[in-house]
């Protein structure tokens, strides 16, 4: 399918000139329970990506106790600047990187668990941040995704504007083509664990989904 998308360079400033700012807000910025779904375990390795203030990074670093690890993946300064600093000091196997959802600078084959929250919506090419998620997971492992989807294929005025990309729905695509670009990139058929109702974003209308994989 031929995507309309914003110039990257654009793009990339208007989806951190955002996040930038609010990194010092109490604002919600999820759109699902990721973390709670996915269940972390005692030693296991967990990656989120689009981790912002590291706060679910804190709690699965809690979770997954002193044998596993928790990393956040952010391209925000601000917010992983903001997660570091809510951190505890006595969570040592909470780590915070700076890097794109595309292309993580983390090894392969080591995370038992990928979370994701209202993230990668923002990535022009969803099926590449997928095949990261792939690259990343160990054999068996798993993620949990929540993240807003398009009621209808968006208008070309709203997939070329950054700002509407930043604000989380001009990246957004139908549901049928989000869980093709997961199947694309070899975890099969998605479950979707919820969905809400359409609710109308910058003139369009869209609705969050939560969805679970497991790499074969």
């Amino acid at each position: 399918m031929d995507v309309v998308t914003p110039d990257a360079t654009l793009l990339g400033r208007a989806v951190n000139a955002r996040y930038d700012a609010l990194a010092c807000c109490a604002t919600t910025l999820s759109c699902g329970a990721a973390l709670d779904l996915g269940e972390p375990r005692p030693g296991e390795v967990v990656i989120d990506l689009g981790c912002g203030r590291g706060k679910d990074v804190i709690r699965a670093a809690g979770l997954v106790g002193a044998a596993g690890r928790a990393f956040g993946v952010d391209a925000s300064d601000e917010m992983l600047a903001a997660a570091r600093r809510s951190c505890p000091p006595f969570l040592a196997n909470a780590r915070f990187v700076r890097s794109d959802l595309a292309e993580v600078a983390l090894p392969s084959g080591e995370a038992d668990l990928v979370l994701s929250n209202c993230a990668i919506n923002h990535a022009p090419d969803k099926a590449a941040v997928y095949r990261e998620i792939h690259r990343l997971l160990r054999a068996g492992g798993r993620f949990v995704v929540s993240d807003v989807v398009s009621e209808a294929p968006l208008p070309e005025e709203v997939r070329s504007d950054p700002a509407a990309w930043a604000a989380c729905y001009g990246g957004s695509i139908p549901e049928s083509d989000y869980l093709e670009s997961i199947r694309a990139a070899g975890f099969g058929d998605p479950l979707v664990l919820s969905r809400t109702a359409p609710y109308e974003k910058g003139g369009v209308l869209v609705h969050s989904l939560t969805v679970k994989g497991i790499k074969p």
